[in-house]
């Protein structure tokens, strides 16, 4: 039996604004019915664009290395590697690398998400 085992280097990244982005997780690569998950990479100054909800689920990120801030619904707070970050399903969020280092974060999502499912905010700018 092979193991539903994903290396995210062997996953194509998507060169979105702010970040390059790999599905590492999702039904197509490993059967997963319940929930994906991506591995994003912000690095120093940018800001994962546009401003995004998902109105039909929850994302967790989680900071694997670097700084920054997140925005959720106007509310800007700092986070750092260790941090875990609950996004509510609908509310508007950002995330933005303020630090030096380019920032690593997993994004899990339940139920099962893809760019398809976001909601964008095109006019919502990250408060200075």
């Amino acid at each position: 039996m092979k193991l539903p085992i994903v290396d995210e280097n062997s996953i194509e990244a998507l060169n979105l604004p702010g970040r390059d982005l790999r599905w590492v997780v999702t039904k197509e690569n490993t059967g997963a019915n319940h929930c994906t998950m991506c591995v994003i990479e912000v690095q120093p100054g940018q800001t994962v664009r546009p401003a995004h909800s998902h109105p039909n689920g929850e994302e967790v990120i989680y900071i694997v290395q670097g700084s920054g801030r997140v925005m959720i619904e106007g509310v800007v707070e700092p986070v750092k590697a260790g941090c875990a970050v609950l996004f509510p399903q609908g509310q508007i969020h950002m995330l933005q690398n303020s630090g030096s280092e380019p920032m690593k974060v997993a994004c899990f999502f339940a139920p099962p998400s893809d760019l398809s499912t976001y909601k964008f905010f095109e006019e919502i700018q990250f408060p200075e």
